[in-house]
């Protein structure tokens, strides 16, 4: 019986477990009450599993919080959450209470889920205002999404801005990373591999190793069968 598909090794017990006894802890808002929240930073760390540098905030009630910190605060610097909060950096609100223009990341997908959206180093999405039931936000995609005017946004744009400017240069430092991050690395194309190994390989009823398949497959493939372009419209370069 030949080797299993990548994807069908994913799963405990195999090399593609997330290192998470690295992990420090969720990042997400605290519980929000209907009075404004006070907090302070008392500590700046980093974490193997984000990009940004994430702050620890203590509130009064007690509570601590995880969160990615934005750019310009400082270990001691106060903070607030609720609805009384003022729109400055570092500040978390409803997205329906912060003016139409300023700039905002770690976006609530749906109210109390804790901060989904731009979330990464350097990142920032942008109130555009309000738009049928909701608020329209355009995202760094420069996609435009509508959410619930009760989802919770901080003002300000993620730390870390430039990470990615500064090249790797040799394989060694990319292959710590990604394994610091629990990502398999390098990835070997299908292609190269042998037929018992991935759908994508060997030669045989190809011309000079061509590829035995196209590198589109159907939609309604079983898990590990779906491997390349996935019931893509279109493949290639645009002429």
């Amino acid at each position: 019986m030949g080797k299993r598909l990548k994807q069908q090794r994913r799963g405990k017990g195999s090399i593609y477990r997330a290192p998470t006894h690295r992990s420090i802890g969720k990042v997400a808002y605290p519980y929000l009450t209907e009075n404004t929240q006070s907090g302070k930073i008392v500590d700046l760390v980093n974490s193997t599993f984000h990009s940004a540098p994430l702050m620890v905030v203590e509130y009064t009630e007690g509570n601590l919080a995880l969160l990615p910190a934005p750019e310009g605060v400082k270990v001691g610097q106060l903070i607030s959450l609720g609805v009384d909060a003022e729109v400055s950096v570092g500040n978390t609100l409803s997205i329906g209470d912060i003016p139409a223009g300023t700039l905002i990341y770690n976006l609530e997908k749906v109210p109390g889920d804790g901060g989904k959206f731009v979330r990464t180093s350097g990142l920032s999405a942008q109130v555009v205002g309000k738009e049928g039931k909701g608020i329209a936000v355009k995202l760094p995609s420069k996609k435009k999404i509508i959410l619930n005017e009760r989802c919770l946004a901080t003002v300000g744009t993620v730390a870390g801005a430039g990470r990615t400017n500064k090249p790797f240069v040799k394989a060694g430092n990319k292959f710590h990373a990604m394994k610091a991050r629990g990502i398999k690395y390098p990835i070997v194309r299908g292609k190269a591999m042998n037929a018992r190994d991935h759908p994508h390989g060997g030669t045989e009823g190809t011309s000079l190793g061509g590829g035995k398949y196209s590198t589109t497959r159907p939609r309604n493939l079983p898990p590990g069968k779906k491997v390349g372009s996935i019931a893509a419209r279109r493949t290639g370069k645009k002429k």
